[in-house]
């Protein structure tokens, strides 16, 4: 299933059944009086948070959503049954909005946690309300309410520890598959993750921590390029960045120095906050490189790039030194405060 990150949902609210309109009708009773019930309350609509899920991606096929109607009241004073309520799942980290509104409904973070979106319509009150002493055989009764109508637009923004940032082909995706179960698409040639992925890393037996893989972030991914706005809201919950550099690309340390600094750049003119968060260097494909060489471009980048945040030199595709890196961010993530809900919204 294609990961989603929006979708855009019509929702309609059952309607409230009406009230009966009956009277009491037995052989010793030809001419009983009102006993019309009152009609069911229309069904709501909810959306509920799903650990399970990591993608708006069912919603991408059906967009449009009812909920059950009430039913009529009966005779003998008997109400209508209720409508059906409608749940809808969503995975952690969905912010709700109204359609075309800047301002946010809700953010759904927990999972369990539940949001009423659309409220079913009231139930009419039937004939057997309207009895009085001058009105004995009352033929009124109150029709049932509309349920509420809404359009709503649903973004994702992943819940994950750990964010990986880099170049388009640097060698994120393959980092992924290398610490997690995650599968995302890997080949020789650029901008082969199209979207987003999510993976679990798991060090220890009692320690885990969830990583989010954005598309390689290209200048101007601030300001939309290559669509680097969606991509770069999946870094906005993150705790760590984790920033990849292929160490194996023949371009000079001048160079390589840039290309760093323009996606520090990127990330400060998105949010600054972002810009902010604890970043390590993580030099990537150095089983294509002698050791000596490895350490000399290290040097130097390192050198004029003025860095003094951590720095690890992996080979995703052998797993060398993906391990301690795995250990060293398990060990930063729970000596670092909690997540805080709500965080970098």
């Amino acid at each position: 299933m294609k990961f989603a990150d929006e979708a855009h949902i019509h929702l309609l609210a059952g309607r409230g059944g009406d009230g009966g309109l009956s009277f009491r009708r037995a052989r010793s009773l030809p001419r009983g009086g009102p006993d019309g019930g009152d009609g069911g309350r229309g069904g709501s609509i909810y959306l509920e948070v799903a650990s399970g899920l990591n993608t708006l991606a069912d919603f991408r096929r059906t967009t449009r959503f009812r909920a059950g109607d009430g039913q009529p009241g009966g005779s003998n004073c008997r109400a209508g049954c209720g409508g059906k309520d409608l749940r809808l799942q969503v995975p952690p980290g969905t912010r709700v909005f109204e359609e075309d509104a800047a301002e946010m409904r809700s953010d759904l973070l927990n999972p369990g946690e539940c949001l009423l979106v659309a409220r079913g319509g009231e139930g009419g009150r039937g004939n057997v309300h309207f009895k009085s002493g001058a009105k004995r055989s009352p033929r009124q009764f109150v029709p049932g309410e509309a349920g509420q109508e809404c359009r709503l637009r649903l973004e994702l923004r992943l819940l994950a520890d750990v964010g990986l940032v880099g170049l388009p082909n640097a060698g994120k995706s393959s980092f992924l598959r290398a610490v997690s179960a995650a599968c995302p698409e890997v080949a020789d040639y650029p901008f082969t993750t199209l979207q987003p992925q999510l993976g679990m890393v798991a060090p220890d037996f009692d320690r885990r921590f969830a990583v989010a893989d954005v598309p390689g972030l290209i200048p101007g991914a601030a300001r939309g390029a290559g669509l680097g706005l969606r991509f770069l809201r999946h870094l906005a919950r993150t705790r760590l960045l984790l920033h990849l550099v292929d160490l194996a690309a023949e371009v000079s340390a001048e160079k390589r120095a840039a290309q760093v600094r323009s996606l520090e750049r990127e990330l400060a003119e998105y949010d600054p906050n972002l810009a902010q968060r604890p970043r390590w260097l993580v030099l990537n494909k150095t089983d294509l490189l002698a050791e000596s060489l490895c350490r000399r471009r290290q040097r130097e980048l390192l050198r004029r790039l003025d860095w003094h945040a951590p720095c690890y030199m992996v080979s995703a595709r052998t797993g060398r030194g993906c391990s301690q890196l795995c250990q060293a961010a398990a060990d930063w993530l729970g000596a670092a405060s909690p997540r805080r809900q709500g965080d970098s919204s």
